[in-house]
């Protein structure tokens, strides 16, 4: 039976993945709405090549081109960030979010307000606004599917079993292309080495958020907010190989890990799949091929991401939403050589610092002012230096 589908963040490297299953299996699918923020060519051919019924940019000055690329095929153009939420609020069988930080939020609000099935790429929604999102989603009745290639692994280890039946998670890292440097050595890191990752192919900021490891805070917070086994008990590791993507051990001692090549067309076709699994084009792992597997334990010292973002979520309220806007901030200043690598963490952590928390967000347009003071706290500081 074809299936309607959504996929918010069409033309970056998530969302060409995602087409990339559905070219393979056009008779499944009926694409509905694309977006992107503003890379016209790119989604006015994905919205003719898959017959969307409408086409979405977030920044408004970039529809214009829009409807000029699309005149004469039928499909709507919209934009701006109403517009957004609009497409992100059809009703369909499954959205895929793969709007990259903040700017996701209210689109994947929307979604889950539409109480369908949410395919979430998006860590950052839940990272700033967990709790709000968890219960629009008791609420709306709606499902999310964690996408990240981690989540989706702890998701496939806890098929069929008991969540009070886990002891730990374990969330794998691959340290991504500084795994082995010093803190002298990062102090010199430029963008272009911070841009190639040793296993991934991601767009700039994950890719830089690797490189941290804040990603993998990150994902600490999101694995917190999906599987509440308590903070205690997620716990993070170093896997040079990304062939090991996340591991649940259980009261028994026994621990089941979920492996896979490193191309996110595998935790995609397994939400596009769920509850049932379908093809993709990759080959089969090679294990002799592959020799060995290695786990080392996170440097810290070094990379104090992971830290950072275990006391945000530790601290609760609005710390994470702060932490998420100042690093978006800092990444953004890295990419645009502003800042060296090594003050991205010490930003986010200055801006942590800052003045005491405000309340607990308890609604998303709070989350959102918060986000925007953080980043104005973040920019402020930015300057000052």
């Amino acid at each position: 039976m074809t299936r309607a589908i959504t996929i918010l963040g069409a033309t970056g490297s998530v969302g060409a993945s995602t087409l990339d299953l559905i070219r393979r299996n056009r008779a499944d699918w009926r694409v509905v709405a694309l977006t992107a923020n503003c890379n016209v060519a790119d989604l006015a051919a994905l919205a003719r090549e898959f017959r969307a019924e409408v086409a979405v940019v977030a920044d408004e000055s970039c529809l214009p081109d829009l409807r000029a690329a699309l005149e004469g095929s039928g499909i709507a153009a919209a934009g701006g960030r109403t517009a957004l939420c609009e497409a992100a609020a059809r009703p369909v069988d499954l959205t895929l979010a793969a709007i990259v930080g903040c700017a996701g939020l209210g689109p994947v609000m929307a979604a889950i307000e539409q109480g369908g099935a949410i395919a979430l790429a998006n860590k950052e929604a839940l990272v700033s606004a967990g709790e709000i999102l968890k219960a629009a989603v008791a609420r709306h009745g709606a499902t999310l599917l964690p996408t990240d290639s981690e989540h989706n692994a702890i998701f496939q280890c806890l098929a069929g079993n008991d969540l009070g039946d886990v002891r730990r998670i374990i969330l794998t890292a691959s340290g991504g292309p500084f795994r082995t440097y010093s803190r002298e050595q990062l102090a010199s890191v430029t963008r272009e080495q911070a841009l190639k990752h040793p296993n991934w192919d991601m767009g700039a900021k994950i890719t830089v958020d690797s490189a941290t490891m804040f990603n993998k805070g990150l994902e600490l917070i999101e694995a917190h907010h999906l599987f509440p086994v308590g903070l205690e008990n997620i716990e993070i590791v170093v896997h040079p190989q990304s062939i090991v993507h996340s591991l649940v051990e259980y009261r028994d001692r026994s621990m089941l890990a979920q492996l896979g090549p490193s191309d996110m067309r595998v935790p995609i076709a397994s939400c596009l799949a769920w509850p049932r699994r379908m093809d993709t084009p990759m080959a089969p792992l090679d294990l002799p091929a592959i020799g060995q597997l290695t786990f080392e334990a996170p440097r810290e010292e070094v990379f104090p991401a992971t830290r950072l973002c275990r006391e945000a979520i530790a601290e609760g309220g609005a710390a994470p939403a702060i932490l998420n806007a100042a690093n978006e901030v800092a990444v953004a200043a890295f990419l645009a050589r502003k800042i060296p690598f090594t003050r991205i963490a010490l930003l986010v952590e200055r801006v942590l610092a800052a003045g005491a928390l405000p309340p607990p967000p308890r609604t998303l347009e709070e989350v959102l002012r918060v986000d925007a003071e953080a980043r104005a706290r973040a920019t402020d500081l930015l300057e000052m230096a």
